[in-house]
């Protein structure tokens, strides 16, 4: 009888950390996998070439901004997001709005939304999925000439975000018109011809020439985001939850106010470390929030009007004075 005995053996790494760990923490300083995915990984030597179309800038540049940081990794993400946990998160959120988009298809709860609010809802609503399609042109912009992974990596990710988010408001037009199309049509033809719309239209294609990507960054993140975010989905929302079936529609958009409180954490994080940095960064970014934020509360004042009527200046003034008191706790405005 042969007789098998099992042993076991620890074998012990020559190495315990990433060099990028190791050089900032030192050796054999253990760090989180959030760190380990982004910390130093910008290239900043050995480029080869200067983009032809920029040949004043390194393919990679600090100076594609005014913004100076003795740190760009200073910036970090409080979601400490990398592939696999931003991946698994939106995973979860997706299919959480997808249950709800199917709940309220299943039972037809469309059909008890008072009727008129149902247009005024598809007229500020729909055209929206442009608006995200110029949000994430922007993400990609800042991700393509911004510097430092600790910025760009989440920027990259916002770019999906934006993706999905127009395509969830284009299932509720779906959902809305019986899966006809015919109400992204109109939305579109809103966005491209419906007078107050014209003013957010031009806006979002200023946006979209704007060379200092960190200025580009404060106007999507902070003021733009913030104006509509607050208008659409506070005053606007509130304004329908009274009505017959008004709460299915804030049931099927749950899932960008959710998503907009998540993104907000990261957006005033990096702007607080921006700002904290010192007194030139702080008057830039005061400056162009200041420029960037009336232009977007003049912007959606034609909207706010055709939805609310008299009182949508008020919501307006509202929701800028909101802004500006988040924008206070950090630092500017």
């Amino acid at each position: 009888m042969t007789t098998i005995e099992i042993k076991t053996q620890s074998l012990e790494p020559r190495r315990h950390t990433f060099g990028n760990i190791a050089r900032r923490y030192g050796a054999d300083k253990s760090a989180s996998r959030y760190d380990e995915s982004m910390l130093d990984l910008q290239a900043d030597v050995n480029f080869h070439y200067r983009p032809i179309w920029a040949p004043e800038y390194e393919i990679f540049d600090k100076a594609r901004t005014k913004i100076e940081m003795a740190d760009w990794y200073t910036l970090r993400d409080p979601r400490q997001l990398y592939y696999a946990t931003y991946n698994i998160q939106r995973s979860q959120m997706v299919q959480g709005a997808e249950q709800q988009l199917a709940f309220v298809e299943k039972r037809g709860l469309v059909d008890t939304v008072d009727a008129g609010w149902a247009e005024t809802v598809k007229s500020y609503l729909l055209p929206l999925r442009h608006f995200e399609w110029g949000a994430n042109l922007n993400s990609l912009q800042i991700t393509n000439y911004g510097w430092g992974a600790a910025v760009t990596v989440p920027t990259c990710f916002e770019a999906g975000d934006r993706l999905g988010m127009a395509q969830h408001i284009s299932k509720i037009g779906l959902l809305f018109d019986g899966n006809s199309g015919d109400s992204l049509d109109a939305a579109k033809d809103a966005w491209m011809n419906a007078p107050e719309w014209q003013a957010m239209r031009k806006l979002v294609e200023d946006s979209l020439v704007v060379e200092d990507w960190f200025e580009l960054f404060v106007a999507q993140n902070l003021a733009m985001d913030g104006i509509v975010y607050g208008l659409v989905h506070d005053h606007f929302d509130a304004a329908g939850i009274a009505k017959p079936g008004g709460m299915v529609v804030t049931m099927v958009t749950e899932f960008p106010k959710t998503w907009f409180a998540e993104q907000t954490r990261w957006v005033d994080a990096v702007i607080k470390g921006v700002v904290a940095e010192s007194a030139g960064n702080a008057g830039l970014v005061s400056g162009w929030f200041a420029d960037w934020s009336k232009k977007a509360a003049e912007a959606m004042r034609p909207v706010a009007d055709k939805v609310l009527g008299a009182d949508g200046a008020a919501a307006v003034a509202a929701v800028s004075a909101a802004l500006s008191e988040r924008a206070k706790k950090l630092g500017i405005g």
